[in-house]
């Protein structure tokens, strides 16, 4: 096993360190702020010293290469973008407080996530569309290290999937924009020009997520350790699940125990380093 250590106040001297709390036998800067270590061996005292020196830190197969997937799958609200568009869209309706607070329990799997959105989305009704816009153009930004990502997939080939609980006037948009593969998420219903404060069609929930990654993947005739899958909430797990390789981005207790990797401190470009 190889080990990845990264951050973004990774420097040599770290690496060094973590070469010698992991035994390992070889040390290559992959970037500015990110080395893997050969042969390295993951214990309690280099996850805690890791964890101290707010580093990300993951055991990858040796081997296992980048231009080797087909597919990678992200949750868009709080892992492609920095911000829960539901929550910014109750701002604008004077409610953040009350759809945030659901949302964080959905998201640590505290409650069930089709009922949790049906109650938030209701708390938006008779909202004007155009808080749509608002949120789009004011407030939604990538998370770091999301381009360099994505321009990595696009090089070697590899199809992206972008999949939401939240909104199709937000995945869409971001799909053009990015030049993504495929999208799913759930449709606002509205009426002459008003939130009516319930969904159009079906709730994107975890099983909905999942479906579609399996669809695509097999599609594209991709094997499980061909595809990547990328979430932060309880309702990311059963995507995560079919994926070789499965990345808690800044992501729930509950998500980061079930992942193979996690980044906490590092840009979505983290997920780059991953690979050979």
């Amino acid at each position: 096993m190889n080990l990845v250590v990264q951050g973004p106040g990774a420097e040599a001297a770290h690496a060094t360190e973590a070469a010698r709390l992991s035994c390992a036998s070889r040390v290559e800067q992959l970037a500015p702020s990110a080395f893997r270590l050969r042969g390295a061996q993951k214990n309690a005292a280099l996850l805690e010293w890791c964890q101290e020196h707010k580093l990300d830190c993951a055991c990858v197969p040796e081997g296992r290469r980048f231009t080797d997937l087909k597919l990678l799958a992200m949750d868009m609200d709080s892992t492609l973008i920095a911000i829960e568009c539901i929550d910014e869209i109750g701002d604008m309706a004077g409610k953040k407080a009350a759809i945030a607070a659901i949302t964080a329990r959905a998201m640590r799997g505290e409650i069930d996530y089709a009922k949790s959105l049906s109650e938030r989305v209701a708390l938006l009704a008779g909202l004007g569309q155009d808080a749509l816009q608002r949120v789009y153009d004011e407030r939604l930004r990538l998370s770091p290290g999301a381009e360099a990502l994505i321009g990595v997939c696009k090089k070697h080939g590899v199809k992206l999937l972008l999949v939401s609980g939240g909104f199709t006037y937000f995945t869409e948009r971001l799909k053009q924009r990015l030049a993504l593969d495929y999208t799913i998420s759930s449709e606002l219903e509205i009426r002459d020009g008003k939130l009516t404060g319930a969904l159009a069609g079906r709730i994107v929930d975890a099983a909905a997520k999942a479906a579609r990654f399996r669809e695509v993947a097999k599609a594209l005739g991709a094997s499980r350790d061909q595809m990547v899958a990328i979430g932060d909430g309880a309702n990311d797990l059963q995507m995560m699940a079919e994926a070789g390789t499965s990345v808690a981005y800044r992501g729930k207790p509950a998500v980061k125990a079930k992942a193979t990797m996690a980044l906490d401190y590092s840009g979505l470009d983290g997920v780059i380093h991953l690979f050979e």
